[in-house]
């Protein structure tokens, strides 16, 4: 009948009120933890506020047999509840072509999202942002992000950068983990695209009450806590004095490496 992807925002209270009734009215209940996290949200939440069993899926279920949702869904209502805004992600995106394939309808309740949250709170404008990338753990090495990121310099760019999350092994990557990793691919290209002296500015727990914003040169960076995750890395390409100006008041980003990359 109809499978509804339902976004959760980035925070335990970002569903809306049409997702909580989606819910609701559900058959079945899915949240899928893998591509994103909630800060403070949790299962027995979710089952409270629905009234709802919540069964959690992992990648392999997501991805790779997705069977048992596209069945249920074919005869009844099933809602899969997303972190963030269900369609950023390309998993979810097959999932809801699979389900048109097998004429089940599909709906979307949209939420916040870390791609317009990011901007906003950096204080960037969102139409500059070009691709952006995932940087993996080492033991799934990809240049790419590093590629994505000198492509967007080039062309002024600013780029985001998302940190790998391994939701069934427990392992969540700090902004540090992700910059040693892009400084170890600078090593090896040496193309002078993440350095020590990049600004760069790391998002934590975007949307919650203790979100922070801090902006700095690579080198001071690597050093600082930013508490518990999920974190982002946002390098600023060419910068809007607006830009410039917002990223000195909200990220407390230096005023010499802001200058830098005025024009």
């Amino acid at each position: 009948m109809v499978l509804v992807f339902v976004g959760l925002g980035l925070e335990k209270g970002g569903i809306s009120l049409r997702g909580i009734e989606e819910a609701k009215k559900a058959d079945a209940v899915y949240l899928e933890t893998y591509t994103s996290i909630v800060p403070g949200l949790s299962v027995s939440y979710l089952q409270e506020l629905t009234g709802k069993k919540v069964k959690v899926l992992d990648r392999r279920l997501l991805e790779e047999e997705p069977h048992e949702i596209l069945e249920k869904a074919r005869d009844g209502r099933v809602v899969l509840l997303i972190p963030g805004d269900p369609m950023v992600a390309t998993t979810h995106i097959d999932l809801r072509l699979r389900a048109a394939k097998m004429n089940v309808e599909t709906k979307i309740v949209h939420a916040g999202s870390i791609l317009s949250a990011v901007a906003g709170v950096c204080g960037l404008q969102s139409y500059k942002f070009g691709p952006s990338a995932t940087i993996p753990f080492p033991d799934n090495p990809s240049a790419r992000p590093y590629e994505i990121l000198a492509d967007n310099r080039k062309r002024g760019f600013h780029t985001l950068l998302f940190l790998d999350i391994r939701a069934e092994e427990g392992r969540v990557m700090s902004a540090n983990q992700g910059m040693e990793i892009m400084l170890g691919h600078e090593l090896v290209r040496r193309e002078s695209i993440f350095t020590p002296n990049t600004l760069v500015v790391v998002v934590a727990r975007a949307g919650c009450e203790d979100e922070l914003v801090r902006a700095g040169r690579v080198e001071e960076m690597l050093g600082v806590d930013f508490g518990p995750p999920p974190h982002s890395l946002v390098v600023p390409g060419r910068l809007h004095f607006i830009e410039a100006e917002a990223l000195k008041v909200f990220a407390r980003a230096p005023e010499d490496a802001v200058d830098e990359l005025v024009g």
